[in-house]
């Protein structure tokens, strides 16, 4: 039988040097080495945020894996993976979050899915 394509194959890289201002769309799995800033989102996509990468944004993904440089709010329809060296300041939101030993983190942690709506107040 013929082996299907994984879906964890990196279809766009973003090398050290690189810089973004401005809002990114991709869908399948991107690899950020560079700088962005301003706004992240994907229906369906994987982020992977390399150890030299410094990401100043929003991000609204289905998987996350870090490594380098997050300021700002990361939510995850899936999951959310930090890894050393990684430094997160801000919140952070997945149904199922990990974060191994040796990785910064400053911020909130809410572990539930995005399907839960939250209450309006007025």
């Amino acid at each position: 039988m013929k082996k299907e394509k994984q879906s964890d194959t990196i279809s766009t890289f973003l090398g050290q040097g690189t810089s973004i201002d401005g809002t990114l769309e991709f869908q399948g799995t991107i690899r950020l080495d560079g700088n962005v800033k301003g706004q992240i989102t994907s229906q369906g996509g994987t982020l992977i945020i390399g150890d030299k990468a410094v990401i100043q944004a929003q991000v609204q993904v289905e998987t996350v894996i870090i490594r380098g440089e997050v300021n700002g709010s990361v939510e995850a329809k899936k999951r959310i993976e930090a890894y050393p060296p990684a430094r997160i300041v801000g919140d952070i939101q997945a149904p199922v979050i990990s974060i191994e030993s040796g990785v910064v983190f400053n911020g909130n942690c809410i572990m539930q899915s995005r399907s839960i709506s939250k209450s309006e107040s007025g």
